[in-house]
């Protein structure tokens, strides 16, 4: 079972202007992993209040993985890449690239999606799009690997 934090990244839906449309279904698939939700956070398009909420995450909320939504394209209010990498250690650069691969094959846009991934202690932050399909869809993709991953960065599993 992962603990999984999720970090929405949208002005919108802290301002009220647009509901929070991707909620149930990452929810839903989150607990599919198998995993469990162990904190749900909107933050504003804006980069150092996004650097604070995924260090707050880190730190305090048990959490093996932090999955942020949104925030990942090429839009002047995109900071979420940039954000992950000032609060990562370590990066896996490798998770960012497996969701655009499988995307292209869906979508010719998914090659101006930036998302990426790493770690920090023993969390690892993965930035989704913010489209609730596109989240699931990248999930999917990270998926068959995030308890290996998780395991890794723990210490717990040696192989």
């Amino acid at each position: 079972m992962v603990n999984v934090a999720v970090l929405v990244i949208s002005s919108k839906i802290v301002s009220g202007l647009e509901p929070d449309r991707g909620r149930e279904s990452i929810e839903k698939m989150i607990v599919d992993l198998p995993g469990t939700v162990v904190a749900y956070d909107v933050v504003p398009d804006d980069r150092k209040m996004i650097c604070d909420r995924l260090v707050e995450l880190c730190a305090s909320q048990n959490a093996d993985v932090i999955l942020t939504l949104g925030g990942t394209g090429v839009r002047p209010t995109d900071w979420a890449p940039e954000a992950t990498r000032d609060v990562i250690e370590k990066e896996v650069p490798g998770i960012g690239e497996a969701m655009r691969q499988e995307s292209l094959k869906k979508v010719r846009t998914a090659m101006l999606s930036r998302g990426t991934a790493g770690i920090r202690g023993k969390t690892l932050i993965v930035n989704l799009p913010g489209s609730p399909k596109g989240a699931r869809e990248n999930l999917a993709v990270i998926q068959p690997v995030l308890d290996h991953t998780v395991g890794k960065i723990s210490g717990h599993k040696a192989g």
